[in-house]
């Protein structure tokens, strides 16, 4: 396994239906992102983005194609991996736009609920919650419940539990667009500050134009196709 790769899909395409009412979602998408780097996955409603992230995070399955997750290979015009339910909660942590904590736990324990049913102590599991609680400044909410919390800690708390099993890969599906433009770029510097400490691939997919300049690399994204180009990499300090 080749610990050099985050996350690197070949000819990946989608689609719905057969014949004339077939539809292609995706057509040939290619994409890698190493660990430890954040980029942005841009482009209008309908072009394929939903699509695209729900089979990389083994939602849906493509048509055909392949994807390399971590060094492993994950899809080859077939799933190679027998639990999908198992590589979703080990392998690929998730951020929505919002936050979905379970709000009869704890801060803690909902970061900590993923190592558990991984299999992990749940002593383990709360020292890595704490961990990651105090690496994103909420460490003194850890026994708050949902309710208590801003939505700025909100949000903290939905990426320490999608880095709670230290994958290789993080999906974050909007995750500024409720927030205001320092809120956002909060986010962001967190988010950026999460992949270099952990090696962690982020894709970000957003319509935020307020963030749109914070990434160095971005895929658009237009009639199922994806296009490269560097962006801005502006300073997040």
């Amino acid at each position: 396994m080749d610990k050099g790769i985050g996350i690197h899909i070949e000819g990946l395409s989608k689609r719905y239906g057969a014949g004339e009412t077939a539809v292609d979602a995706l057509k040939e998408v290619n994409m890698s992102v190493a660990p430890g780097e954040v980029v942005g996955l841009v482009g209008p409603s309908g072009a394929g983005k939903s699509t695209l992230l729900k089979c990389l995070g083994a939602v849906i399955e493509p048509t055909q194609g392949r994807m390399t997750l971590g060094g492993e290979v994950i899809y080859d015009n077939g799933w190679k991996i027998p639990d999908l339910r198992m590589l979703r909660r080990d392998r690929i942590g998730f951020i929505f736009q919002a936050p979905y904590l379970i709000p009869f736990l704890d801060v803690t324990d909902n970061v900590a609920l993923l190592p558990m049913l991984a299999g992990r102590p749940n002593g383990e599991a709360r020292t890595r919650a704490l961990e990651l609680l105090r690496a994103l400044d909420v460490a003194h909410r850890a026994k708050a419940q949902p309710s208590e919390l801003s939505g700025g800690e909100q949000q903290r708390v939905s990426i320490a539990r999608a880095l709670a099993n230290r994958p290789p890969v993080i999906l974050a599906d909007e995750p500024t667009a409720p927030l205001d433009s320092e809120r956002a770029l909060a986010v962001m510097r967190i988010l950026n500050q999460m992949a270099s400490q952990y090696q962690t691939a982020i894709i970000v997919v957003t319509h935020d134009e307020k963030i749109i300049p914070t990434f160095k690399r971005i895929y658009h994204i237009r009639d199922g196709r994806t296009f490269e180009e560097a962006g801005e990499g502006r300073s997040l300090e």
